[in-house]
């Protein structure tokens, strides 16, 4: 597992990441990669309600296709940029549902993915925030 490791994309201050995921393991397994990167989980969601909760305390969020609500990812996806400026990155098995359909969001990863790849993502998404 990875250790809490403070690195360039921390020393301005910890950003908050939350994850839209309803299955519990993979939920765990991304919540570990980003604490591992030093960064804070401010929650995890299982459907549109609970993401709508939590959209904002995030700065970035791991969004899933397929939620316990449904096929609920895109619009969630869609509001979390539009409404609260969050950066989004779809995780799911269904890229094709997502890819190049969602204004603002930063990409797209496919399931299952390593802990290498999300942290890559991750890495993405704060030099984006960055930019802003």
């Amino acid at each position: 597992m990875f250790g809490r490791a403070e690195n360039k994309f921390t020393e301005d201050g910890a950003r908050k990441v939350m994850i839209v995921e309803d299955e519990f393991l993979i939920a765990l397994d991304l919540e570990a990669t980003v604490t591992g990167m030093g960064l804070d989980v401010v929650g995890l969601a299982r459907d549109t309600e609970q993401a709508l909760t939590l959209a904002p305390k995030a700065d970035i969020a791991f969004v899933d296709v397929n939620l316990a609500d449904g096929a609920t990812g895109p619009d969630i996806g869609q509001r979390l940029v539009d409404e609260f400026g969050v950066t989004v990155v779809f995780m799911t098995g269904n890229p094709e549902m997502v890819e190049g359909r969602i204004r603002g969001a930063l990409g797209v990863v496919k399931k299952p993915a390593t802990p290498s790849i999300v942290q890559k993502s991750l890495q993405e998404a704060l030099e984006a925030r960055r930019l802003v």
